[in-house]
């Protein structure tokens, strides 16, 4: 037997495990011979690149580097801070039982602590702590009969809603250009260099994704008369990449990794710093899709069999964004007669509360403060902590949803009067949500040979009991819902009563068969 069904492919790509990994990376640095000794360390800051993802079974392999920068005292200098900077070159393999070759991987990765002790004058240990997150997708296009184009088949359909994937694809941009610096300060060396992608955002455009993004630069330098002073700058960092048939109402995932970085005093053109970065942007499209899903049939007149697979997808995915602006004032005495160079903001998200659409997050802005005082060394810092609360609001907040959430810094400002600092920074959230869902498939239709006979029909009477539905019962009897609900002139369907009597008519159709062939 012949039917035509109705099909639809689904795009799976479920998320195969989330996994939060702290890798430890370590090395020596020995101090060029034109540096002096090191008496002791002020400052240690670092960028990641990450050149390589491997994925293998049950592991993943990343390498890349770290670009450190030292500021130190130096020993037995008249101008004595002084800067050293190395890359901390690693190889990590992290152990994933889940995962197989030819999945697909995402990272994100920050510094959570970059330390130097200092062996000898000539010598230091550098420790990183990694924080790296990972992601593991895995494809698969999934065929779902969506309806059976023969009357004498009934089927119960359940109208769903699921995230499907539209397309995947990659690009590189490049960001070379030099940042000028005051014309009366002679470049000395590089004492600091931080940077971060701030401003992400995407649009979409004849079957495009353009990915825009500002990479904020800032430098602390040294000058050859032994001023320290600052620079800082935002440099445009644009991605194109192809994606046949998105729309706008199509989300998309995206995600941004530093390569390789290059930071160095321009030989060619005095009075400016040459920056090359290299970026590599990722993105993820899904359409959300309505399938009419069966979830049981069978034909009245023929034994039918199937099989129901469970398949792993993705629904109520949403991407929402907020802005919190902290306005604090902090006391540090010992700013009182300094100025401050530099502020490094880190911010951690402590806890989260998931309530009635909401979500609550509660976290601390940690700020590393480095300023310029009268001591013999000319510099200091001093650490201190602001708290935060922020509540975003539209957001799926059932049992199983899955919250990922980001926190970068937009813009920042701190004005020192006389040791009390007025502190304006505002915090970017960007929060991704999705629930992980099983659904059933239809699959492997057969049915039971049988023998030429005659069409019966009777009728019965039944006794509603607990847990029954028309659907349970007409499938128990051999009947349809449509003819119980005709003989019995029920209004509503979805309704019916225990210990209700009603009449069900039977029909039984008994003939040569051949397997059921779905085209």
């Amino acid at each position: 037997m012949d039917i035509n069904a109705t099909k639809e492919t689904l795009k799976v790509n479920k998320i195969v495990c989330e996994k939060k990994e702290m890798i430890t990376v370590q090395g020596d640095m020995i101090v060029p011979d034109s540096k002096p000794d090191i008496l002791n360390t002020i400052n240690t800051t670092g960028n990641i690149c990450i050149y390589k993802e491997e994925v293998l079974d049950g592991k993943i392999r990343v390498d890349g580097n770290i670009l450190t920068y030292i500021m130190y005292l130096a020993d037995g200098e008249k101008d004595n801070i002084r800067g050293l900077n190395t890359g901390l070159d690693f190889s990590e393999t992290i152990n994933v039982p889940e995962v197989q070759s030819g999945m697909e991987a995402t990272l994100t990765s920050t510094i959570k602590m970059l330390e130097c002790k200092i062996i000898n004058g000539r010598k230091i240990a550098i420790k990183a702590t990694l924080e790296i997150n990972i992601k593991i997708y895995q494809k698969e296009d999934i065929n779902i009969i969506t309806n059976m184009n023969d009357e004498n088949i009934q089927v119960l359909n359940k109208r769903i809603r699921v995230n499907s994937l539209l397309g995947e694809g990659n690009t590189k941009t490049y960001i070379k250009e030099n940042i000028a610096i005051p014309n009366n300060e002679n470049l000395a060396e590089i004492l600091k260099a931080q940077m971060c992608l701030l401003d992400k955002e995407i649009k979409i455009s004849y079957n495009k994704i353009i990915a825009k993004s500002e990479l904020e630069i800032k430098l602390v330098y040294l000058t050859e008369d032994g001023k320290i002073c600052t620079t800082q700058t935002r440099l445009s960092a644009v991605g194109f990449i192809d994606m046949p048939n998105i729309k706008e109402e199509n989300i998309c995932e995206t995600s941004y990794t530093i390569k390789n970085i290059i930071i160095k005093p321009n030989s060619v053109e005095e009075h400016s710093v040459y920056v090359e970065v290299e970026i590599e942007i990722k993105c993820l499209a899904y359409e959300e899709k309505e399938i009419d899903l069966i979830q049981d049939m069978y034909c009245p007149f023929e034994k039918m069999n199937f099989d129901q697979k469970m398949v792993n997808t993705m629904t109520n995915k949403q991407t929402k964004k907020d802005l919190c602006n902290i306005r604090e004032k902090v006391n540090i005495p010992e700013l009182e007669n300094g100025n401050i160079v530099d502020v490094e903001i880190n911010p951690i998200i402590n806890k989260e509360r998931k309530l009635n659409g909401k979500i609550t997050f509660e976290g601390e802005l940690e700020l590393n403060f480095m300023f310029l005082d009268n001591s013999s060394v000319g510099i200091n810092t001093k650490k201190i902590n602001i708290p935060f609360e922020e509540t975003m609001d539209g957001i799926d907040c059932k049992e199983n949803t899955k919250v990922d959430t980001t926190v970068e810094v937009s813009a920042q400002e701190f004005v020192n009067q006389a040791g009390t600092i007025n502190s304006n920074i505002d915090l970017n959230f960007e929060s991704n949500t999705y629930r992980n869902t099983e659904i059933p498939v239809i699959d492997n239709i057969t049915t039971e040979e049988q023998e030429d006979d005659l069409e019966d029909y009777s009728v019965i009477i039944y006794v509603v009991k607990s847990g029954d539905s028309l659907w349970k019962i007409a499938k128990k009897f051999g009947s349809t819902v449509d003819d119980i609900v005709r003989v019995n002139g029920i209004e509503r369907p979805e309704k019916i009563n225990v210990g209700e009597k009603i009449y069900i008519p039977k029909y039984v159709l008994k003939r040569a068969k051949e397997p059921i062939r779905i085209a």
